[in-house]
């Protein structure tokens, strides 16, 4: 039984998620300690019991000590069975952990599956739907299965309440390398908000036209969602390319002007654009568990996070591959899996 210990590394959730999709795909058993010590309520949160409960729900896997607030817990995998499945939250968790969770054990399954997914679906410290739908689902694609996301509802924290469909069309994960972004092709900024004064996300978008002063005034645009889906509101700045899209967020928070949060993000996307690495830093990170799974591969990356170096690690607890992660002179860093 793999033994880790939850407040190395990173120290968060993920370390509970990846090794529950790990642990499906090698049959290895896992005990984990220790979980989200680092963070201010360390412990399983709902969506982390969630998640943890839906691996269980698609493989018969058994886990002891699943409990909200719970510091450690056992998993023993099962054998994952295609199917329809659906997970409610039931808070604003985000749908998005979910989804990481069983995503690649059922795309490695012997048949096609579908999900219905419930709870938060524009999150803080979570990808949002349109990040996983725009830019971390093309690349899965790209090495094999077909994976389809629609958002029938949005939800955001802390209401939640939101609904994502996936349609999962299963195939062994061929290696491929994400070398070069290539040519722009296009970049937009969208403030996304409902419940909430219109001059709130109409000042986010002034904030991000004048930081990315070069990005021409067609490109940015409000939407209002209906008033039962919030209230929240979201800035995502998106920039195109032939290879990649990369999709930049920034959450709402009360006490935090909108202002601000238009300025991190316009920063984060300009960093991005300057850059010439492939992956931003969520997508290397989310990157990390399809290409060990396929067995090879390589991508370019701006500095990576503790996340992906957590990835990192935990993929070779259960696997054994050899990764490394090497900067390069033009400062960008080269993922290999080998």
């Amino acid at each position: 039984m793999i033994t880790i210990d939850g407040s190395e590394g990173e120290g968060g959730g993920q370390m509970v998620r990846n090794s529950c999709a790990l642990s499906l795909v090698t049959g290895e058993p896992f005990r984990i300690s220790n979980i989200r010590a680092k963070r201010s309520k360390p412990g399983l949160m709902r969506q982390h019991v969630t998640a943890v409960e839906a691996a269980c729900v698609i493989s018969g896997s058994e886990c002891s000590g699943l409990t909200v607030g719970a510091s450690e817990l056992e998993f023993r995998p099962g054998r994952v069975t295609p199917g329809e499945y659906r997970c409610a939250v039931g808070t604003a968790g985000s749908t998005g952990l979910v989804l990481q969770t069983v995503l690649m054990p059922l795309i490695l399954a012997e048949g096609p599956s579908r999900l219905i997914l419930e709870g938060g679906t524009h999150n803080m410290l979570a990808p949002p739907f349109d990040f996983i739908e725009r830019t971390f689902l093309p690349v899965i694609n790209r090495m094999g299965p077909s994976v389809s996301a629609r958002i029938v509802r949005h939800g955001f924290y802390p209401r939640g309440g939101g609904r994502i469909e996936i349609d999962i069309t299963p195939a062994l994960l061929a290696p491929i390398d994400c070398i070069e972004r290539g040519e722009q092709l296009g970049v937009s900024g969208q403030a996304v908000f409902t419940g909430l004064p219109f001059e709130i996300p109409e000042r986010m978008l002034a904030r991000a036209r004048r930081d990315l002063s070069d990005w021409p005034d067609s490109a940015f645009a409000v939407r209002e969602l209906p008033a039962d889906q919030g209230p929240g509101v979201i800035l995502m700045l998106e920039a195109q390319y032939a290879n990649v899209t990369e999709v930049v967020s920034g959450f709402g928070q009360l006490g935090v002007p909108a202002e601000r949060l238009a300025k991190t993000s316009a920063a984060r996307m300009k960093g991005y654009i300057e850059a010439s690495a492939f992956a931003g830093p969520y997508l290397a990170d989310q990157l990390v568990l399809p290409f060990v799974l396929a067995g090879g591969g390589s991508l370019t990356t701006v500095k990576p996070s503790q996340h992906t170096l957590t990835a990192i690690d935990i993929a070779k607890r259960f696997t054994g591959r050899r990764i490394e992660l090497t900067r390069q002179d033009s400062g960008e860093h080269l993922l290999t899996v080998g």
